[in-house]
């Protein structure tokens, strides 16, 4: 039962659900900026290349063997650096968002951090007030 007691209180954790959130949301944040890449600024950029599609650009090691039949009877080796160039622009459009939304949050820490620094010290309650007179009258009349 010890253990069970032990899993509970390390799986309620704010860290630990606070990770899974940040990797349940990373993972659709990904499907996000591929479509973005994919659908939106590749096109594009494709079109101004001349209609060339990235994910097709490949080296050819070796062609792929056909059989009588005309079927490919053992595929052809290559080297897919189209799709390599398409998941840098992937990982660096993602870090690019990234890096904004945490330089947003680290501007609202600083925010709250300057917010605690201005605010004055509360003042002191009134009975403290009153007995720091009678003290002082106290100092005076000995």
């Amino acid at each position: 039962m010890g253990m069970l007691k032990e899993f509970k209180e390390f799986a309620v954790k704010g860290n630990v659900v606070d990770l899974a959130v940040g990797v349940i949301i990373g993972a659709a944040f990904g499907k996000i900026v591929t479509s973005l890449v994919n659908d939106v600024i590749m096109p594009p950029i494709g079109l101004a290349l001349g209609g060339m599609d990235f994910k097709e650009l490949a080296l050819t090691l070796k062609e792929a063997e056909m059989n009588a039949a005309g079927e490919v009877a053992v595929a052809a080796v290559t080297i897919n650096y189209g799709m390599f160039i398409q998941n840098i622009i992937d990982f660096v459009i993602v870090a690019f968002v990234i890096f904004l939304a945490i330089k947003g949050v680290n501007k609202m820490n600083r925010k709250e951090e300057k917010k605690e620094e201005a605010a004055p010290p509360p003042a002191p309650p009134k009975s403290e007030v009153l007995l720091e007179e009678i003290r002082d009258l106290l100092k005076k009349q000995s």
